[in-house]
């Protein structure tokens, strides 16, 4: 059995590290995730998902604070593991841990490399309107998510599609070509494949200010960005100057508009359409105004909202 430590820390990858624990060729000697961190109002301490899993699996669980001439890195190198394995671990690897993996240090990664290195790819891929992303399984480098390709493998964005259920099914698709690669490194059969450093986008993780929405941008990256941001951390907008997170719109695709981005375009008991940028209109299925529980647009209108008009600027930028 190849020994394995795995380096992870939210749901996306506890499916890959779950199909490795299953399968009889690998022994997962180690999870190593970040430290609990304060959630909520009240602060409560929250183990991530993959720390609940390998505590119901009964794995010996690490959790560096920084991992970098850490005791956890010393006890990682002590156990000369065959792989290393990462999926949204959240920690740069330094070259003598990556090196300390006998047989290599794999990073299974949740974009088509090398588009969208970095902490935030599946939210970039559904913000910026594309068709497909995918799984990269990567050899790890010193360097953010530039190791060469093992293996890659598309899979389409749905109209319906969000950061959750893109993540459900990237971890899915990950297990499945991790488990495929594995066994080519060992045997020698793997063909790397250097990424084109001039094909580099980057995808930070989101900022603060970059959850607002910009209705001057047309409905359908409005829209796109409402799900690339759900469930977490949320878009959100100012609606009759009162912030309010947007938690699902629809793109109006038979329907054009002059009025300017923000102006209320129909208005009835059951539908609120807006004017967004280039004509285009859409939709807002369900909201949640500021220390107020989500609502669907139907409780908005019949409370809150009775006052909006048509035509009226009911979006702004504070």
């Amino acid at each position: 059995m190849q020994k394995i430590i795995f380096m992870g820390t939210p749901s996306f990858a506890v499916p890959i590290l779950k199909d490795l624990v299953k399968s009889n060729d690998y022994d997962v000697l180690a999870v190593v995730t970040q430290p609990d961190r304060p959630f909520g109002r009240k602060r409560v301490l929250k183990a991530s998902p993959v720390k609940l899993f390998a505590e119901e699996a009964n794995i010996d669980i690490l959790q560096p604070e920084k991992i970098s001439g850490s005791k956890e890195m010393q006890k990682i190198i002590d156990l000369s593991p065959d792989f290393i394995i990462t999926a949204a671990f959240g920690q740069f690897l330094p070259t003598k841990l990556l090196n300390a993996a006998k047989v290599a240090a794999v990073n299974v990664h949740g974009s088509l490399l090398p588009k969208y290195r970095g902490g935030a790819p599946v939210q970039y891929s559904i913000m910026n309107g594309d068709d497909r992303t995918g799984i990269s399984i990567m050899y790890m480098v010193k360097k953010m998510d530039a190791g060469d390709i093992l293996a890659q493998e598309s899979i389409k964005i749905e109209e319906n599609d969000d950061t959750a259920s893109m993540f459900d099914k990237l971890s899915i698709l990950g297990s499945k070509l991790l488990l495929e690669t594995l066994p080519k490194i060992v045997d020698g059969s793997v063909k790397p494949i250097a990424q084109d450093e001039s094909k580099v986008v980057f995808s930070p993780n989101i900022k603060r200010s970059e959850e607002q929405l910009d209705f001057n941008k047309t409905a359908f990256l409005v829209d796109r960005k409402v799900r690339a941001l759900r469930p977490d951390p949320s878009a959100f907008t100012f609606l009759k100057g009162k912030r309010t997170k947007i938690w699902q719109t629809k793109v109006v695709n038979d329907e054009k508009t002059d009025l300017a981005p923000g102006q209320v375009v129909t208005k009835t008991k059951k539908s609120l359409k807006i004017a967004c940028g280039n004509g285009t209109v859409i939709s807002i299925i369900e909201l949640q105004p500021a220390g107020k529980p989500k609502q669907n647009i139907n409780a908005y209108l019949n409370g809150a909202g009775q006052s909006i008009r048509e035509k009226e600027q009911v979006i702004t930028n504070e």
